[in-house]
């Protein structure tokens, strides 16, 4: 079984959104990552890449104005 980390906009330990992650979805702008566990994640962007062989996945998320 594969399973990858979740980055928010690049591979950065400070960007994890989460760990084991066995499925991803789609739900109209939001992300859908499931875990080993069955908890979902909702992140609202695009995916920019999936290296499921060094098993980690890459986020594009908007960026909020402060």
């Amino acid at each position: 079984m594969c399973l990858s980390t979740a980055y928010r906009d690049s591979k950065n330990a400070d960007n994890i959104i989460a760990k084991n992650i066995t499925r991803i979805t789609f739900d109209g702008d939001d992300v859908v990552l499931t875990d080993l566990m069955d908890d979902d994640f909702r992140v609202t962007g695009t995916l920019k890449l999936a290296d499921l062989v060094n098993g980690y996945v890459i986020i594009d998320t908007e960026e909020v104005a402060a």
